[in-house]
């Protein structure tokens, strides 16, 4: 019975524990993945995977200056180029991995709606994906502030939250999964140096960091941690009437 309820014992510490973690905002998935509690999303740890894995120098393409399909060796893509990859991505078991998305709030006005103040278009942007991880998880600060007023520490100062560490984050551009409305001759972009996000031709080179919806990791719920913690009463209840 001693070795029955030490058992249990550890199990629940190691379910509070997942419980409590799951509190996080960057959680540390292994085998290359974190969980963005605050998203609900999962990120490839290595923001630059593409060429960590050898992608990009194996699948290298240069058709001159902006072409949509150019895959640099630095990681560089064309738009077509940037999400074929992450499409095509199959990582720790999952196949659907895609490019972190930006929800366009201005339809009738070429797509941007500039704003330093929590828009589609420009700084402290909102509904969208990357510069969420980038300001309010990582915690870094765009160049502007709400004010449209130069702030100090602004830039890439910040690759790590709650512990886990996001390698190579490149200081510059990176794609976004989403066209611009009504024309899809462009897609958002965000700069990871100046926190900026805007749209650009998709015929542009940028870095590639793959995303995909929810977690890899199951935690437990309330209802599991209640039964849990029934059943090791019970245990102790037994234990104690035949002593």
């Amino acid at each position: 019975m001693k070795n029955k309820f030490t058992g249990l014992t550890s199990a629940l510490i190691l379910t509070l524990s997942m419980a409590s973690s799951a509190n996080a905002a960057l959680i540390d998935r292994g085998n290359g993945m974190v969980y963005d509690s605050d998203q609900n999303l999962t990120w490839l740890q290595d923001s630059n995977y593409a060429v960590t894995s050898g992608y990009a120098a194996a699948n290298a393409v240069d058709n001159g200056a902006s072409a949509y399909d150019n895959i640099l060796t630095n990681g560089r893509m064309g738009w077509d180029a940037a999400t074929t990859w992450a499409a095509n991505l199959n990582y720790g078991g999952y196949d659907d991995w895609r490019l972190p998305t930006v929800t366009d709030t201005d339809l009738n006005d070429n797509g941007c709606d500039w704003s330093y103040n929590g828009t589609d278009c420009g700084y402290n942007s909102s509904g969208s994906e990357l510069a969420y991880m980038w300001r309010d998880v990582l915690g870094n600060t765009p160049y502007y502030d709400i004010n449209a007023n130069p702030q100090s520490g602004w830039g890439l100062t910040s690759t790590s939250a709650d512990g886990v560490e996001i390698l190579n984050l490149q200081p510059g551009l990176y794609w976004s999964g989403t066209e611009v409305s009504p024309t899809i001759d462009d897609a958002w972009f965000f700069g990871t140096n100046y926190g900026n996000q805007e749209l650009i031709s998709k015929q542009a080179e940028f870095y590639v960091w793959a995303v995909r919806s929810g977690d890899v990791a199951a935690v437990p719920g309330p209802g599991t941690l209640l039964l849990l913690l029934a059943g090791l009463a019970g245990i102790a209840a037994a234990k104690r009437r035949r002593c």
